[in-house]
Order: C-alpha cells, then structure tokens, then sequence
C-alpha cells in the first residue's frame, strides 16, 4: 500500500507531546458531565463493534471503548506516546496500540465500524489525506467520528482565537460541512481538584500571555467548554468522493 510514497507530514503536538503527565490531568478534567461521550454513544453506539482511535495519544480513551467495543486500536504517531498507551493498555483483551500517522493507517480496506478522532489532526482544511483514509478502511455503514473544540464557543474559543488570530471557526464549519459532516455543539465541564492543576493545564494549552488570562477569567476549579462532534456515515452502497 505505502510502495515509494513519501513518509507523510506529521505535525507535533504542542501539548501532549511535550508535557504528557499534565495531559494526563487534562484528559481527567474534561467532560466532568459525560456529555462527550453521550452525544458519540448516541450517534454511532460501539458496542460490539470494531474501533479505531486516531491520534489516541497516550491512550486515554482507549479503555473506555474497550468497555463494550470488539476490538479496540488505537494509532498514534509519536514513539513515546505508543509506548505510554501499550502500558496503559496491557492486559486489555482486543487492544492494540501501532504506530502510524492519520494519513496511512495499518489497517485493511473495510475493516472497521468506527473511526473515532478527538482533538487530534482532523482541524480542518489540510486534512483532506486523513478522511480518505477514514473512509478506505470504513465497512459500509461505519462511522467517521471526529470531536474538537468548538472555536466560536466562549470563554475558551475566545482564548483560541487569541493565540491563533487567523484560526476561522466559521470556516472549519463551512469545511466539514462540504465534506458530509453532520456537526452538533455538545458543552461540557472541564473540573479540576484545585487552581493550581487549572493553571497548569491552562500553561500547555495557550501563549503565557492568554494562560494568565484566562486563569484571571475562570473563578472556581471549573469552567465549560464548548466542543463539536462531528459525524460522517460510510454509504452502503457506492464510495463517497472525500
């Protein structure tokens, strides 16, 4: 399948890559409510089913799928991260974790029912490689599920926009859109044990300038946040042009 191509782009992280134990916490802190994880259930349920995680980073979510899924994969591009989500997962029946990027996964054509993404490589216009390989390996009737935050959507989306002036949430939308996305705002609740843990995870997201901030604009331990779960279905019939 690879042959002489060249090796893909692989943008790096600019938070789990470097400060992974902090993401840890992050990744404990959002969605308090379990609104995430309704609005996907309730859309494309996996129990029982084949699942892919692309860019699962250390493999946070990947236990949860493992819950009632099949079989659970988890793709991820960076070597220390894999490394962290084969400890975490160890032990798991039907989990395994490779490496690879978004853009050439190591799975076979129509293999899987769900592609899941959460925060990770799927922004927008540029990852265009990313869809066509979701819905190569989609069995007919599989389900591409991409969840990222909600730029338009305050406070965090303004602190977004304040870090990234050129970053159009309107235009990630009219994007998804083109490309048969059904696109539903979903809030939840970022709650951490203490100011400090906040601060810290606010340090790895945003510039010092817009963390300081929005440290000074959260009052508590809690803030919500806005995200977008987006959904596209493999036909049944003939492919769809991505």
């Amino acid at each position: 399948m690879i042959g002489s191509e060249p090796e893909p782009r692989i943008t790096p992280s600019p938070n789990i890559w470097h400060w992974p134990e902090v993401y840890e916490r992050e990744n404990r802190a959002q969605d308090s409510t379990g609104a995430l994880w309704g609005a996907l259930r309730a859309r494309c349920d996996w129990a029982g089913r084949d699942v892919v995680d692309v860019g699962c980073g250390d493999g946070f979510h990947l236990e949860v799928f493992a819950e009632s899924a099949r079989s659970v994969i988890g793709i991820e591009p960076h070597a220390p991260l894999v490394e962290r989500a084969r400890r975490r997962v160890a032990g798991l029946a039907g989990v395994d974790v490779r490496r690879a990027p978004a853009q050439r996964l190591p799975l076979a054509d129509a293999s899987v029912d769900l592609v899941h993404a959460r925060t990770a490589y799927f922004f927008g216009p540029g990852c265009q490689p990313g869809l066509a390989e979701a819905e190569r390996v989609l069995r007919p009737g599989g389900t591409l599920a991409i969840i990222d935050l909600d730029g338009s959507c305050e406070p965090y989306g303004k602190w977004m926009r304040a870090d990234a002036p050129r970053f159009d949430p309107p235009a990630v939308e009219r994007f998804f859109q083109l490309h048969g996305f059904d696109s539903e705002q979903v809030r939840t609740v970022w709650r951490f044990d203490d100011r400090a843990e906040l601060a810290e995870v606010l340090g790895i997201e945003f510039s010092p300038k817009v963390a300081r901030r929005a440290l000074r604009e959260v009052s508590g331990c809690a803030l919500e946040v806005g995200y977008r779960v987006r959904i596209r279905t493999r036909p049944l019939g003939l492919l769809r042009g991505s």
